[in-house]
């Protein structure tokens, strides 16, 4: 009952595979003209999709992603697979020492650009008319709650990449932005969370219902937090753990998970419970152990099931029939102007210069990954069509490209990024010098 045929195990294959050689190449390519992974990932499920294959070549698409009636849920499953370990590796990047007035930067910075970015957000979902982009679960509520997080979320993945690719992942402000990065998403995931309650109840709203949501998940960040803490502190690396013993990688990968079923089980969202077991267990874990945790989780990650979740979220696109540039322009300039004003003032009330406060304003405005999975769970939940899916997928991909263009100007140019970070040398890694090495061995 659980096998495929063999016919459709090698159609999947090809299928998957052309996919995620795919990925690989136009990422591989993207950054080779300095813009971030994630665009070329997500460009290989437009080149493959509905966009340009499917436009021109229909009966081909077709046949290679729909060929018989489970595929499209066997790219599903990966699909999710995909968005778990993006959370997980999201989680690990969590930024944990810090000094006093790192610390009070960082709290002004996610005070003064979450609730202002949201407010606004909030108040636009009113100035225009929404009906045109509800999704199945035809919810106002949970759709302005949805725009009012695409305006204030930040991305951890796409933004740590970035600085590990400029070699700054060491300084100052990378561990800032970071810790900016992380804490915003936890407060806006639980407000996901929430907008989905909302929309899986059939848009009822109640103050009970409120508190529900909220509680439950402000509950399950503190027993994760607690119950988590204990259990990589004081039983990972027991005699009597047979597991961890058995399997380092599989330990934590079952600790993830079990997180992620629990989520789903108390209607906060699965990749929530991902995103805290990679919290904890940079937050438990000794450096050198978290460390290895990160370089293990990441190398099959972004290997395989990553590349196939952004190439597979550009397959759900269809930017022929569904998009609309002009709209997308508009919130665009509105989303990127009202995130960035927002960080740039906050900064400079809590007293840095105001180059400072562009590059901390540029750097926050990147919505990479987690923007792309608020369009996916939101559309996913039906929150929101089609065509607003395309927005903000967009909208998180354009706003990926722009700091890590202006941030490798200012390093490039010898510019401080901030204070502390004086006489910076950057820490690269020298991809094609590895590869001569390498070459030279074999």
């Amino acid at each position: 009952m659980f096998s495929l045929t063999g016919a459709e195990i090698s159609h999947f294959l090809l299928a998957m595979g052309c996919l995620l050689a795919t990925a690989h190449l136009l990422g591989f390519l993207a950054e080779r003209i300095f813009i971030p992974r994630v665009i070329g990932e997500v460009a290989a499920g437009l080149v493959l999709g509905p966009t340009l294959l499917g436009h021109f070549f229909p009966e081909t698409f077709k046949w290679l992603f729909l060929g018989f009636p489970t595929e499209d849920k066997l790219f599903g499953l990966l699909y999710q697979f995909g968005l778990l370990m993006l959370m997980f590796c999201s989680g690990l990047k969590f930024q944990t020492r810090f000094n006093k007035a790192d610390i009070k930067l960082t709290s002004g910075l996610v005070i003064g650009a979450t609730i202002p970015a949201f407010i606004v957000g909030w108040v636009a979902a009113d100035l225009f008319n929404i009906t045109p982009y509800l999704g199945t679960a035809n919810n106002p509520l949970a759709m302005k709650i949805v725009i009012a997080i695409s305006i204030a979320i930040t991305s951890i993945p796409v933004i740590s990449k970035i600085f590990n690719d400029l070699g700054i992942m060491h300084t100052r402000f990378a561990k800032i932005v970071v810790a900016c990065a992380g804490i915003h998403d936890i407060l806006l995931w639980v407000a996901l969370g929430f907008a989905t309650a909302i929309a899986s109840q059939g848009g009822i709203f109640t103050i009970g219902t409120a508190f529900k949501s909220v509680g439950t998940s402000f509950g399950f960040i503190i027993g994760t937090f607690v119950l988590g803490y204990f259990l990589f502190k004081r039983l990972t690396i027991i005699k009597q753990n047979i597991l961890f013993r058995s399997s380092n990688l599989g330990y934590f990968l079952f600790i993830m998970f079990i997180l992620a079923s629990i989520a789903g089980n108390l209607h906060v969202e699965t990749i929530f419970g991902a995103l805290l077991a990679g919290i904890v267990a940079k937050v438990a874990l000794p450096q050198a152990m978290a460390e290895r945790l990160e370089q293990g989780v990441s190398n099959i990650s972004f290997s395989w099931f990553i590349p196939i979740y952004f190439a597979t979220v550009g397959l759900q696109l269809d930017l022929v029939r569904h998009f609309n540039p002009l709209f997308f322009l508009a919130y665009f300039l509105f989303a990127t102007l009202t995130q960035t004003l927002a960080v740039y003032l906050t900064s400079r009330s809590l007293k840095q210069d105001r180059f400072t406060s562009f590059n901390l304003g540029v750097a926050i405005n990147d919505r990479g990954g987690p923007g792309i999975v608020l369009s996916s769970v939101a559309y996913t939940t039906g929150i929101i069509n089609q065509e607003f899916f395309a927005i903000l997928v967009m909208l998180a991909l354009v706003t990926s490209w722009i700091p890590g263009t202006w941030l490798r100007i200012v390093v490039n140019k010898g510019w401080r990024l901030m204070p502390g970070d004086e006489n910076l040398i950057p820490r690269k890694r020298d991809d094609d010098e590895k590869i001569k090495v390498l070459n030279q061995t074999v």
